[in-house]
């Protein structure tokens, strides 16, 4: 029997303004309203808004819950005061990835986590299991939250235009706010490689924070963003989308997330020897960004050849980026391959792939 897709509290919102709903990660979501292209550029040009609300939610609450995070995360989550967040990955013991997170400290024994929608039953079914032992409970809090992402150059004035009563943090900060009259917790971090700010709401209140933000947003360029547009900007940025650029089979500094492993950091994290055993040696495949000349995408899976004709990669991510004019995207290689001529192999035409530095957007700019 297939499993049951979920629907958001969107879901008439999404329907009355011509999304098209698709399932995704177990959930029925708008994959577009109009067309990708346009979407993308009103993010990089103006604002975007965004139903996430199929993001997971889980608190670590009690007096060993930094010391439990500091078990289970690679990051140093002792770094972060009150109010402030930080981004870090789960770790099997052989170094790959559970999944990436935001962690966001909420008093001095609390602590608020977002994970991947596609990961979150797996992800809190291995903290809970990782817990035992330490004085703080794990928590599912997925069902009591809704969540709005706006995202671009305008997103403040799309907020502050809605009725947001507060101040807006400052990056990789949270807190308790009102928008359009309701209680919310609102981070500033982001998926798209601009400014914005992240909505967490009760259910019950996202269809009456999204009407606002519309209302208001319109006039000022904001457009309704779906999953396409989501998924290219985020590879424009760089940020990695787990069962591409992380999974259970790559590991965070295979992934170019090493900025996010603290190997120095006192705990023995699930997975620091394996992780510091593979730092000592270089890891055997890593990470590159790319573009190319031609039209056509290297879709996920396709393999990346040397001028030989060896297989030394695939392609973990691949799409059109309407900033750049071209196809970009990431692959998987072997440390040894030459970058510089690289050729993927698209249906037998082998174009060469061109190394591009993360993020490709500010490239252009």
């Amino acid at each position: 029997m297939s499993e049951q897709i979920r629907q958001t509290p969107l879901r008439d919102f999404h329907l009355a303004h011509g999304g098209r709903l698709v399932p995704f990660a177990g959930w029925e979501l708008p994959v577009q309203y109009t067309a990708i292209l346009d979407e993308h550029k009103a993010v990089r040009e103006k604002a975007g808004m965004f139903d996430v609300s199929h993001m997971g939610e889980v608190t670590v609450e009690g007096p060993q819950a930094l010391a439990f995070l500091q078990r289970v995360l690679t990051n140093d989550i002792s770094r972060i005061d009150i109010g402030q967040a930080i981004y870090s990955l789960m770790c099997y013991d052989n170094g790959t990835c559970v999944d990436d997170v935001i962690c966001y400290r909420r008093d001095e024994e609390k602590y608020f986590i977002c994970v991947n929608a596609s990961n979150a039953a797996k992800d809190i079914a291995w903290m809970q299991e990782k817990s035992k032992g330490y004085f703080c409970t794990v928590a599912d809090c997925c069902d009591d939250y809704a969540q709005i992402a706006i995202q671009g150059p305008l997103a403040w004035d799309v907020v502050y235009a809605s009725g947001f009563d507060g101040e807006a943090p400052a990056r990789f900060c949270a807190g308790d706010a009102r928008v359009a009259g309701c209680d919310v917790f609102l981070s500033r971090t982001g998926y798209t490689g601009e400014d914005g700010c992240e909505i967490y709401c009760k259910p019950g209140d996202a269809m009456k924070i999204a009407k606002a933000i519309w209302y208001a947003g319109e006039p000022l360029g904001l457009a309704l963003c779906g999953l396409g547009a989501r998924d290219s900007l985020r590879l424009e940025a760089g940020m990695p989308l787990y069962g591409h650029e992380i999974s259970d089979a790559i590991s965070p500094l295979q992934a170019g997330l090493g900025w996010a492993v603290k190997l120095d950091k006192d705990t023995d994290f699930i997975g620091k020897a394996a992780l510091a055993e593979e730092k000592a040696r270089g890891p055997e495949r890593k990470l590159l960004h790319f573009t190319l000349e031609g039209r056509r995408i290297a879709r996920e899976g396709t393999a990346i050849v040397d001028a030989d004709g060896n297989t030394v990669g695939q392609v973990r991510s691949g799409s059109f980026s309407p900033t750049l004019g071209k196809p970009i995207g990431s692959a998987l290689v072997n440390s040894g391959a030459d970058r510089d001529s690289l050729l993927v192999d698209l249906r037998g035409n082998k174009e060469k792939l061109i190394p591009a530095k993360a993020p490709l957007h500010k490239n252009a700019r």
